[in-house]
């Protein structure tokens, strides 16, 4: 596989380019091929041990994305954007899912299971014992929001409009998608699309502090 470096300048561009988008057109939608390529990126996304323990909820539902509306301070972006994704953190860790992960590494490599007995200790001994427990929503949250950068940066590439989405009620997001059922809950959304004209917001100059006050090196 080949790995072709895009210029500093296209990247820099894109990320100047991108903001957090507050008024989508909803009469565009993203292409087939560009919502594959983001489904892919997060798919890509880094994750600690490499364990993915997250779900990506995309809500095509119009009648389902008007019941979270409410709960999204009514919110636009979440009716009117192309694609409207919840990102669900795992809410504990099991024996199961680190099994899963070593038999995906046995399909993928072609390794030997013995050799990955290490490997499974080291996340047991760090994701599965009685200290754990309470840490964990929280270590997957912070997954979840590796994978909504990546995603904003694969976005902003493709020239995507992108918002996320802090701004809701979790509890509320969680029973309408009976994500409890499926041991997640809701932790930060992204809208996807197209930036509609009348976005006030998409002239403004981008405010940031220069690198230099952000950036420290010893």
């Amino acid at each position: 596989m080949n790995n072709q470096p895009i210029d500093s300048h296209e990247l820099l561009s894109a990320l100047n380019w991108r903001y957090a988008t507050k008024v989508f057109d909803p009469n565009r939608q993203l292409p087939a091929a560009t919502w594959n390529a983001l489904q892919e990126a997060l798919a890509l996304s880094a994750s600690s041990f490499g364990l993915q323990p997250y779900r990506f909820i995309v809500v095509n539902d119009p009648a389902t994305r008007a019941k979270l509306l409410p709960h999204a301070w009514n919110q636009p972006q979440v009716v009117n954007a192309s694609h409207f994704i919840v990102f669900a953190a795992r809410t504990a860790m099991t024996e199961a899912e680190i099994d899963r992960f070593l038999d995906r590494i046995v399909e993928v490599r072609g390794v030997n299971r013995d050799s990955l007995a290490d490997y499974r200790q080291m996340m047991a001994g760090s994701l599965l014992g009685d200290d754990a427990k309470a840490r964990i929503p929280h270590w997957t949250a912070r997954q979840c929001y590796i994978a909504l950068g990546n995603l904003l940066t694969s976005a902003a590439l493709l020239g995507v409009d992108a918002c996320p989405m802090e701004g809701f009620v979790p509890a509320e997001f969680d029973k309408i998608l009976g994500l409890p059922a499926q041991g997640c809950a809701a932790v930060v959304c992204c809208a996807l699309g197209y930036r509609s004209a009348d976005d006030k917001y998409a002239a403004a100059p981008k405010v940031r502090f220069p690198s230099a006050a952000l950036i420290q090196i010893h």
